[in-house]
């Protein structure tokens, strides 16, 4: 187990120079660990940061490493017993990030201890999908039904502790409504059991699901967010139709092992910043089903601590055990 005072030790085992504001810095590659195989959403932000950061950083390569297995925590783990110089940076989601290590016994790593925030970039909330042709016409007939026969209507989600089974807890919670869980194996095929009539809904990312709504496949009935989205802003938010307490996201977010001096945080988070600024990022991801969001550090770090606490909550009430 990585220790509680990890970061005071880090701090105090490392020499003078390696703490102090350093102009030279970076003055060699970054590497940045993604915790998932290449292809889909993170591999992409992952290629854009690759290929916009080092002008921004004293024109130093930075080179993406894919390192998969156990969910994400082999990445994470990695991550957070990397020296804490400013050259290991990790891009993590909802379950690595916040999840597991309340989910799975045995996680060695703690993401608000062992980590410190530089940016959340962006997150695409999920959405409660129904095919087009379902009875289901809104998210009223959704609560209705589950209010009338306790347990009848089922959701896919993408696995057991994904976000889209969270999301589906959590708003049983908030509703005080029962639905029956039905686990696939990642987003495609829940998609197709919506499509297929096998299941009655599911809360799956509205950036996965964009194309299937626009072409008429699917029916977005409520967003578990703050706000609607400008990408579908016809779908109404969960808070809108009644049942507040229920946002649910999955976000992409930056990490640094916790000990990083504050001074090369701020730097990444300017050059990360100034990426997601420029206006063809901005349309190009909204457009995707995202909200661009680029948090500071100190925010980042708030964010992450509500967002483990919120899931440890929902996996104790639902009694969630891991696959």
């Amino acid at each position: 187990m990585i220790p509680l005072t990890r970061r005071a030790i880090l701090a105090a085992a490392l020499p003078a120079p390696a703490l102090a504001q350093g102009a030279a810095w970076p003055d060699r590659p970054i590497k940045v660990i993604i915790p998932f195989p290449p292809g889909g959403p993170m591999d992409m932000v992952a290629r854009m940061l690759e290929q916009l950061l080092p002008s921004r950083l004293r024109r130093q390569p930075i080179v993406v490493e894919n390192r998969s297995g156990g969910g994400g925590a082999i990445a994470m783990d990695a991550a957070a017993r990397a020296a804490p110089d400013g050259y290991t940076v990790i891009i993590t989601t909802p379950g690595p990030g916040s999840v597991l290590q309340t989910l799975v016994p045995g996680i060695a790593y703690d993401s608000p201890r062992d980590f410190a925030g530089v940016t959340n970039m962006f997150e695409s909330p999920s959405t409660l999908w129904v095919r087009t042709e379902s009875p289901l016409r809104s998210f009223a007939d959704v609560l209705d039904a589950a209010r009338r026969q306790p347990g009848r209507l089922n959701f896919a989600t993408t696995g057991i502790g994904g976000t889209p089974h969270l999301a589906a807890e959590l708003l049983q919670m908030r509703a005080g409504v029962r639905f029956t869980h039905v686990p696939y194996r990642g987003a495609g095929p829940a998609q197709t059991a919506i499509l297929a009539g096998e299941v009655d809904f599911a809360f799956l990312d509205l950036s996965g699901m964009l194309a299937a709504y626009r072409g008429g496949t699917l029916r977005g009935l409520a967003m578990a967010a703050s706000e609607r989205h400008p990408a579908a802003p016809e779908i109404p938010t969960v808070a809108e139709l009644g049942v507040p307490g229920v946002e649910v996201a999955s976000w992409y977010m930056v990490l640094v092992p916790a000990a990083t001096p504050r001074d090369r945080i701020a730097a990444l988070h300017r050059a990360i910043d100034d990426i997601l600024q420029l206006p063809e990022n901005r349309e190009r991801f909204t457009g995707m089903g995202f909200r661009m969001k680029a948090t500071t550090p100190e925010a980042t770090d708030a964010f992450l601590r509500a967002e483990v606490t919120k899931w440890a909550e929902v996996i104790r009430v639902a009694n969630i055990r891991p696959e």
